[in-house]
């Protein structure tokens, strides 16, 4: 918020201070559907009065009106209220800028929250614009028309309240891209915008630069040659009769810009029900035409004179740099035909390229043909066993380059450390010299016995631990106490006593469930195979307990998962996917298993 003074604060309306902390207190989302309280706190007073303008003062000084010139910049489509707020908006940013008269800095108001305004304003109506021709149902797009015509009225009104927007209006961007549209309904509210630019200024035109009258009067112009729509043409030529009946300048202009205008009127245009302006426009060209006869006459053979005398001039320069203009004649040859020699070997060097890879092609077809060939040799049988080793030697080559990637890298890196590390003893070896240096340079000093103390200071000393004792005399412990302090030390240990028992139970327990898990293994490897193997062997694996059967049989199903998965999968850790189970996994699955009937771990 701008700084305000502690006596206009206190003279501040209360509804815009509220309003004002509110803004200020909320999020962003929320700021424009609070914005549209300033609707009816302006709708509460006369226009025109001291309040009103009061209010206003109030409503600028509380940074308000900046709040909703910033808020027309926001993409509306996901924000409270829509495009509607955003043209509410827009009619009270240009209520509340209209007879408003800033008293602190008014250079800033006039040179550029004014100028901002207009161009934020142009920018939504663009938006509204946009959406309006990509709309495709007829509600939606009477709507975005609505809110269009709510903006441009917005900009009509604050240009008509301040005069000097009008040059800021006209060589806007914005204002051009409007009036440059194919849409009829929105290129005839631009237009109209235009006539009150022209109705409210009508020496704008010659207040812009050439650049900016000649692109409106080229617009205006096109509408009239590219469309049979009497609206566009009826809104074109009013335009047209205002530029030529406010300044003959700007009427010659046209005359003389836009030779073919007076035929394209008088034969597209007459008997369409607005022949009237049409007379007048063509009456005012014909007049400007007549006029300038004459001195078109005499600019002519005066511009056959300049020209003849600068073409004899011109000839005669020639003649005089005629060797010169051979000589680079022959240097721009010569660097023609090593341009074109380059672009040549250029081309030879991108065909032989192309033939390379087209060899390369071919081979590798010759290569995958003798493939399939050996294939079609090769017994059935032989298939799977020459397709594994294939597998293997390609896993084995990229295991190779992979291998010599990772080492090289690590070697490049473990360089790295190499030379920080012989930089680091470098320097602690220099480090180390300069010390011992600096100790060999110091002398040594020769030793002094420490002092002894006179009879007066042991004396005094003694005085102080005398004291010291009588201060804080030593205290003494009860026989009740003592045994007290006895029984506790007892019963502290007991309780190591008893833990340490307890300790050893536990080693003892682990050390007999150790012994039974290699008495099992010893008996799982002594087992006879799987051929066999009797019914009386198959009770000795088999466990009673149904979740303990369950979990083996997931764990050997996860196994055979595992050993059925392909080549690739089993490169090495950089190559494992999300449903690789590592080596760990299996042993954790394994190692929960009950093996002859009793519990491994």
């Amino acid at each position: 918020m701008a700084s305000v003074p502690d006596a206009a604060l206190a003279a501040a309306d209360p509804r815009v201070l509220a309003l004002a902390a509110q803004v200020t207190e909320s999020r962003e989302q929320d700021i424009p559907l609070l914005l549209l309280k300033l609707k009816g706190i302006l709708s509460n007073t006369s226009l025109g009065c001291e309040e009103s303008k009061k209010i206003k003062q109030d409503i600028y000084d509380y940074d308000l009106t900046q709040y909703c010139m910033l808020v027309l910049r926001q993409d509306h489509s996901q924000l409270p209220g829509g495009w509607a707020t955003a043209a509410q908006l827009a009619e009270i940013l240009s209520h509340c800028c209209v007879g408003l008269e800033v008293k602190g800095d008014p250079e800033e108001f006039y040179k550029k929250f004014l100028p901002s305004a207009i161009d934020n304003l142009l920018f939504l109506g663009r938006r509204l614009q946009a959406r309006f021709i990509r709309a495709i149902k007829d509600g939606k797009k009477q709507d975005f028309l609505r809110w269009f015509r709510t903006v441009t009225d917005a900009i009509c009104w604050l240009f008509g309240g301040h005069i000097q927007l009008t040059a800021c209006v006209l060589q806007n961007d914005h204002f051009l891209q409007l009036l440059i549209t194919d849409d009829v309904e929105t290129a005839i509210v631009t237009m109209s915008v235009l006539h009150n630019i022209l109705r409210v200024n009508s020496s704008v035109l010659l207040q812009v630069d050439e650049e900016t009258l000649h692109s409106v009067l080229d617009e205006l112009v096109y509408k009239l040659s590219s469309t049979t729509n009497p609206v566009i043409g009826t809104a074109a030529i009013k335009l047209l009769l205002l530029v030529a009946k406010f300044c003959k300048q700007l009427a010659k202009l046209l005359t003389a810009r836009y030779k073919g205008l007076k035929s394209l009127l008088s034969k597209q245009w007459t008997g369409k029900g607005f022949d009237k302006d049409l007379s007048q426009l063509l009456d005012l060209l014909y007049l400007e035409q007549s006029n300038g006869k004459g001195e078109i006459q005499g600019q002519h053979q005066a511009a056959c004179i300049i020209q003849a005398t600068w073409r004899g001039y011109q000839t005669r320069k020639k003649l005089k740099k005629l060797p010169q203009a051979v000589t680079a004649l022959q240097r721009s040859f010569r660097a023609k035909r090593e341009q074109d020699l380059q672009h040549l070997k250029q081309k030879e060097d991108e065909a032989l390229k192309v033939q390379m890879q087209l060899q390369r092609q071919r081979a590798m077809r010759h290569f995958h043909e003798r493939q399939l060939a050996v294939l079609e040799i090769i017994h059935a049988s032989q298939v799977n066993k020459y397709l594994e080793e294939t597998e293997g030697k390609s896993a084995l080559t990229i295991q190779r380059f992979w291998r010599g990637y990772r080492a090289r890298r690590n070697f490049h890196q473990q360089r790295r450390s190499l030379k920080e590390y012989k930089a680091a003893v470098i320097i602690q070896r220099a480090v180390c010299k300069l010390l011992e240096k600096r100790r060999s340079r110091r002398p040594v000093l020769p030793w002094k016995d420490p002092k002894g103390l006179t009879d007066e200071q042991r004396a005094a000393l003694q005085q102080k631990v005398d004291d010291y004792i009588k201060l804080h005399p030593a205290s003494q412990m009860s026989e009740e106490m003592s045994k007290e302090l006895h029984m506790q030390a007892q019963e502290k240990l007991a309780r190591f006593l008893l833990r340490s028992r307890l300790d050893q139970r536990a080693t003892q327990r682990r050390e007999t469930l150790l012994a039974q898990v290699n008495t099992d293994a010893e008996l799982l490897t002594n087992s006879p195979g799987l051929a066999e193997t009797t019914e009386k062997d198959l009770c000795v694996f088999v466990s009673r307990s149904i979740p303990v059967a369950t979990k083996a049989r997931e764990s050997h199903n996860t196994m055979l998962k595992y050993m059925c998965w392909p080549w690739w999968k089993k490169l090495g850790e950089e190559f494992m996917e999300g449903d690789v189970i590592p080596d760990d996994a299996l042993n954790a699955e394994l190692g929960t298993l009950f093996i002859a009937g009793k519990k491994s771990s």
